[in-house]
């Protein structure tokens, strides 16, 4: 199972096809219910599947047609209420970042329920709510997994390129047109928060539940060419202005399939075949 964002969900949907040639038709089916989706291989009695948590612990996000908040609140060792749903996989893929990093230096926390009529809701860096979310992910790891029968990986930020001007391009640039990778082995984009990665050092460091870190943040940053730029689905009907000026609407931050997420499965495969 995997479990996270747009971004995880981009991983797994490469997972799915790089494993639908090996399964024959018959065999196979795929079925989605909300944000969820399930690929199962009826030969080999296997499901691949993918869970909807942006933020990981009960959020404000988590409905599946709620997009673009920027006041968002999680509520505090809440992890129960999605991880419930996670019980009994036999490997998981965490991934969340994107939520966290669009344009948030503090993010709400919610002590108490989303029912409560009068809300106690404090304040935090976007580091510190970060790392309650890793710690939750890790309790219930060491709740409900076992580490001699099942696997636990988490999957590093994914890189964005929203700034042409990084990579020596014009100022007011992005992905859109870019072709080629950036050649500079330092780069290291603005929106991947060094912060966050310490953060992310220091609660894995003191875990009691062997965790797979799946570092895909550099490699990645260099593939400026790579994003779905204006080759997406549009949910909402273009304005004559963003015609006009394609990278206003440019897709700088989800990749194009075939393409990066694949090499992120072959690291994960590695890792679970050649630990």
């Amino acid at each position: 199972m995997f479990v996270g964002d747009s971004l995880n969900r981009g991983q797994y949907i490469s997972m799915v096809c790089l494993l639908h040639r090996a399964v024959a038709e018959n065999a196979k089916s795929f079925t989605t219910f909300g944000p969820n989706m399930v690929f199962t291989a009826k030969d080999y009695n296997a499901t691949v599947e993918f869970y909807w948590a942006p933020l990981l612990l009960e959020s404000n996000a988590d409905h599946p047609t709620t997009e673009k908040i920027s006041d968002r609140i999680i509520r505090n060792g809440s992890i129960d209420v999605h991880g419930n749903n996670w019980k009994g996989v036999d490997i998981i893929v965490f991934a969340c970042y994107v939520w966290w990093a669009k344009g948030v230096e503090y993010i709400k926390i919610l002590r108490g329920s989303f029912e409560d009529e009068v809300k106690d809701i404090v304040k935090v860096r976007t580091e510190e709510a970060y790392g309650l979310a890793m710690e939750g992910m890790l309790e219930w790891c060491e709740r409900n997994m076992d580490p001699k029968k099942t696997r636990v990986f988490f999957t590093s930020m994914s890189p964005f390129h929203q700034k042409s001007s990084e990579w020596g391009g014009l100022p007011d640039g992005n992905c859109y047109n870019e072709t080629g990778l950036i050649d500079d082995p330092t780069y290291w984009g603005y929106e991947c928060s060094k912060p966050i990665m310490r953060v992310i050092s220091q609660v894995f460091s003191r875990s009691k539940f062997p965790i797979i870190f799946l570092n895909v943040t550099q490699l990645s940053g260099y593939r400026k060419d790579a994003h779905s730029s204006i080759y997406k689905k549009q949910w909402v009907p273009l304005t004559p202005q963003q015609i006009a000026d394609p990278k206003s609407y440019a897709d700088c931050v989800h990749w194009c399939l075939p393409g990066v997420p694949d090499t992120w499965n072959e690291f994960l495969f590695s890792k679970l075949f050649y630990p």
